[in-house]
């Protein structure tokens, strides 16, 4: 019952939500595939495809080491990528190239789901992290599509309100072939949600195989040429509205401390670069883009506001705050500033990563800070204390290298089932 009112209020709500699509996408070719992709109608696949969906940027940036294994692996079975918004797309597009398909992935009405289906005719179907559409999953099960469920992680809070909802989510979580679980707590809630204990694995986050190639790195030192060698350089990654501010705030009682240092920031979203280079500009602060290729010795503030960049960005810096987490987000992946490792600050709100952050804080290789006054703190200590920053970064890049080969693990899995 719960699920025929689910698509009942789908299929309600779509006229509305195409409209609004093509009100804001006229003249914009993309806006056009990108509605007529949504409801299932893309180009037909003339073999069967691997399915990877990732919701939006941060499920496709963990899809990627995923994808490089499975081409590897399996070279000659296509690999069609979706996610639900146009930033998820570039991402995977700046990654990937030609080497994989791209598409929206359909709303998820049986309808759009069906055409959709009938069109990739998909051999397996891999779901980072924990998108449970529930036509998704039930057409696929239908077609004997095997279902992955890759990287999954489910907080407290999601568990709960899951078990609200427990006769829809059931019968989802025993259509899946396996359920790859982060660690024992996430494994534990699946199986208290409904989950079968004999399709449950904990493997660990593939978040953990970050792969810093040699040409990553010869492009990050190349940057931080560019900036200063000798001056200290912070990044504030993946930054939301409502702690720009707060960011610019620490910066600007770092800077009374330290004249020399710059701030690089890099908003989660695109469509955000030019509300926060205004913010940047308006606080007084001088401008650097990344998109114009500038850069200078005397730049306060250097915005990263091109796509697929991030991870180089990280190692042109020597402290890394991770955003989302000043706010009640639940924080992005802390991992990449400590492959590099470098020290890593965030903020409290993290339950999106609250086992990796609990592995970095056994470590002793995060800080926390609640606001900008302690972030300013931090920064200042770790400029001052190169000792204490390096041993941070050391304790960092310890939980990634111990963690390694989950990765390996989810391939095999994959592979073995398909």
């Amino acid at each position: 019952m719960l699920h025929f009112l689910y698509s009942l209020v789908f299929r309600i709500a779509l006229p509305f939500v195409l409209l609004r699509l093509w009100w804001g996408g006229r003249g914009n070719e993309e806006a056009r595939i990108g509605w007529q992709q949504r409801v299932g109608f893309v180009p037909r696949s003339e073999q069967p495809v691997i399915w990877v969906h990732a919701v939006s940027v941060g499920e496709t940036i963990a899809a990627a080491p995923l994808v490089k294994a499975l081409l590897q692996r399996i070279p000659d079975t296509p690999i069609l990528m979706t996610a639900m918004t146009q930033t998820g797309l570039a991402r995977a597009r700046a990654m990937f190239g030609d080497q994989v398909r791209y598409a929206y992935s359909p709303y998820d009405t049986p309808g759009a789901v069906r055409r959709f289906l009938a069109r990739v005719n998909p051999c397996a179907l891999v779901i980072m992290e924990t998108e449970l559409w529930p036509n998704m999953i039930t057409l696929s099960h239908d077609r004997d599509v095997p279902m992955f469920l890759i990287n999954a992680r489910l907080s407290e809070r999601s568990a709960q309100g899951y078990e609200r909802v427990s006769s829809l989510v059931t019968p989802l979580l025993n259509s899946i072939t396996w359920i790859a679980a982060q660690a024992d707590d996430d494994a534990s809630r699946f199986l208290r949600i409904g989950a079968q204990a004999e399709t449950v694995s904990v493997t660990g986050s593939i978040k953990f195989d970050v792969d810093i190639s040699a040409s990553l790195r010869d492009a990050a030192r190349a940057l931080r040429a560019r900036f200063g060698v000798e001056r200290p350089v912070w990044i504030a990654a993946s930054t939301h509205r409502g702690e720009d501010e707060q960011i610019l705030l620490a910066h600007r009682k770092v800077l009374a401390k330290h004249p020399d240092c710059l701030l690089v920031i890099v908003p989660r979203h695109p469509e955000r670069f030019e509300t926060v280079a205004k913010l940047v500009v308006d606080q007084g602060f001088s401008l650097s883009r990344r998109s114009l290729d500038q850069s200078s010795v005397q730049t306060q503030v250097y915005l990263g506001d091109t796509m697929g960049e991030l991870l180089m960005l990280y190692g042109a810096a020597d402290i890394a705050f991770v955003g989302g987490s000043l706010i009640e987000r639940g924080g992005h992946n802390p991992l990449e500033p400590a492959a590099w490792g470098m020290p890593v600050l965030s903020g409290p709100h993290v339950f999106n990563f609250e086992t990796i952050y609990g592995g970095l804080r056994a470590r002793e290789g995060v800080y926390i800070t609640p606001g900008s006054d302690d972030l300013a703190n931090h920064l200042h200590d770790l400029i001052v204390d190169r000792e204490a920053a390096n041993r941070a970064g050391t304790n960092a890049l310890a939980v990634v290298e111990a963690n390694r080969g989950a990765l390996e693990r989810v391939v095999d899995g994959i592979v073995g089932r398909v």
